[in-house]
C-alpha cells in the first residue's frame, strides 16, 4: 500500500511557516532556500540549470516516489496563480477544503480535485490515484498537523535549514498529546540543510 509522507522544511528551532502574510515570504525563503538552486528542483519547475549535488539527487529521489499529493485550501489559493499552467506537481493533487469546486486539469500531469470531507478521505482518494506510489502531504502546516494528530502519517521527511528564526508557526504544534515514536531511516548532511527521514511507529 502507498505510504503517506509528510515532507517539510523547518528552521533549527522548528519554524516551518510564517505566522502572518507579512512574515510568510521571509520564513519561506529562510527554510526553503536550500532547494532553489538544485538541478532537480529547477527541472520540476520547467527550468534548465541548477547544481547537481547530493541534495539535488535526494530531492529527485523523494519526488520520484510520489504519485499524488495533498494540499490545504489556503496553500492552493495563495500559490496557484504562481504555479501557472504547468505546475510543479506533475501528479494528481487533492485540495482539502470546505469549499467544493470542479476538478481542474493542468499541463504536465497535474490535476486539482477538491475534497470536502476531511484529510482521511483525501488520503484515500490520493492513494487510489497514486498508481502504487506514495502520497505526499505537502502543506500547509494545518493540514500536516491534522494528519499527524489523526495518526495518518507513515513517514516524516524533515529538511532542517541552519537558521534560528525565533517566531512563526512550528511544525509539531497542535498534533495532540499522545507520544509518537519515530525510527530514523536515513540522514544526509547537505550544504543547505540537514535531511532526516523517519518512520512513524504505530502503537
Amino acid at each position: 500500500m502507498s505510504k503517506v509522507i509528510v515532507a517539510l522544511s523547518t528552521s533549527v528551532d522548528g519554524i516551518a511557516s510564517g505566522s502572518s502574510e507579512q512574515d510568510f515570504m521571509a520564513v519561506h525563503e529562510a527554510v526553503l532556500g536550500w532547494v532553489f538552486n538544485l538541478r532537480s528542483w529547477q527541472a520540476a519547475q520547467g527550468m534548465d540549470g541548477g547544481e547537481d549535488t547530493a541534495e539535488s539527487r535526494l530531492w529527485a529521489q523523494e519526488f520520484e516516489r510520489i504519485g499524488a499529493q495533498l494540499i490545504g485550501r489556503r496553500m492552493f489559493d495563495f500559490s496557484e496563480p504562481y504555479w501557472g499552467d504547468n505546475p510543479p506537481f506533475h501528479a494528481p493533487v487533492f485540495v482539502v477544503t470546505h469549499r467544493p469546486g470542479p476538478r481542474v486539469e493542468k499541463d504536465g500531469g497535474t490535476s486539482y480535485s477538491f475534497v470536502t470531507d476531511g484529510v482521511a478521505a483525501a488520503i484515500e482518494q490520493a492513494r487510489a490515484a497514486a498508481g502504487g506510489k506514495d502520497v505526499l502531504i505537502a502543506g500547509g502546516l494545518s493540514l500536516v498537523q491534522q494528519a499527524l494528530a489523526a495518526g495518518l502519517v507513515d513517514e516524516i521527511s524533515m529538511h532542517v535549514a541552519p537558521v534560528l528564526i525565533g517566531s512563526g508557526a512550528r511544525l509539531f504544534d497542535n498534533i495532540g498529546e499522545t507520544q509518537v515514536r519515530l525510527t530514523p531511516i536515513n540522514a544526509l548532511h547537505g550544504d543547505g540543510a540537514t535531511h532526516t527521514r523517519y518512520r512513524v511507529e504505530r502503537r
